[in-house]
């Protein structure tokens, strides 16, 4: 998996802190930002996390290149509705030299990462010969969740948090989790102070919302 962080709103913390302070203020909008120091733009986040007001995280956008993960993962991805997406397309791309992703618990099982490499082969086989017949957007139909895909995402501030909120969870699957974690640890870099409390539900609200499904995690 290669994760990337492509482009983001630039002064983040500083946007944010700006336009919640603008709610409150008759100065302009310049003159907000300029008045932002470091003190006032910490003192800004840590109150609008305390006080659950989201709306002005909305107004940050983060970019991310992703490379090396399965169609499994970006049709978990694309529930995530608000943001924006542009992916490989199979329609365009032959994919009769397509590369798989193999799952931990198949790749640690010998007998089972031969059976799945041997359907691996047989599917890559089976796309050819239909993609010299038929419309090779056709022939897509008979290619696996496995495949390796790449995909561009953007998500503000508010969606990327919903996001690690329910995919930094142990419970999440293990490939998205994955990601989840990844874009969190890059964008931490970029805005520490408006990702300080960003994570997995139990670990942002110290409890645990999944209930009878729980991991456990919170109780141990």
């Amino acid at each position: 998996m290669k994760v990337e962080l492509l482009a983001y709103t630039p002064q983040p913390e500083q946007i944010v802190a700006s336009a919640a302070r603008l709610c409150y203020s008759a100065d302009g909008v310049t003159e907000l930002m300029e008045s932002m120091d470091e003190e006032r733009v910490d003192n800004f986040i840590k109150k609008l996390a305390d006080m659950g007001h989201e709306s002005p995280f909305e107004h940050v956008n983060f970019t991310f290149g992703v490379e090396g993960v399965s169609r499994a993962l970006s049709h978990q991805m694309v529930r995530h509705r608000i943001a924006s997406y542009s992916q490989k397309s199979q329609r365009y791309v032959n994919e009769k030299s397509f590369t798989y992703i193999v799952p931990p618990s198949i790749a640690s099982n010998e007998e089972a990462l031969a059976d799945y490499h041997a359907q691996m082969e047989a599917i890559r086989k089976a796309y050819t010969r239909l993609s010299e017949i038929i419309p090779r957007e056709d022939a897509r139909y008979v290619l696996p969740n496995a495949c390796e895909t790449k995909f561009v995402v953007t998500m503000n501030v508010r969606s990327l948090n919903n996001f690690f909120r329910l995919r930094c969870c142990q419970r999440a699957q293990w490939e998205i989790r994955e990601l989840a974690k990844t874009m969190l640890k890059e964008v931490s870099k970029v805005a520490p102070r408006i990702f300080a409390n960003s994570g997995a539900a139990c670990e942002v609200e110290g409890y645990c919302p999944e209930g009878e499904y729980s991991c456990g995690r919170i109780n141990k």
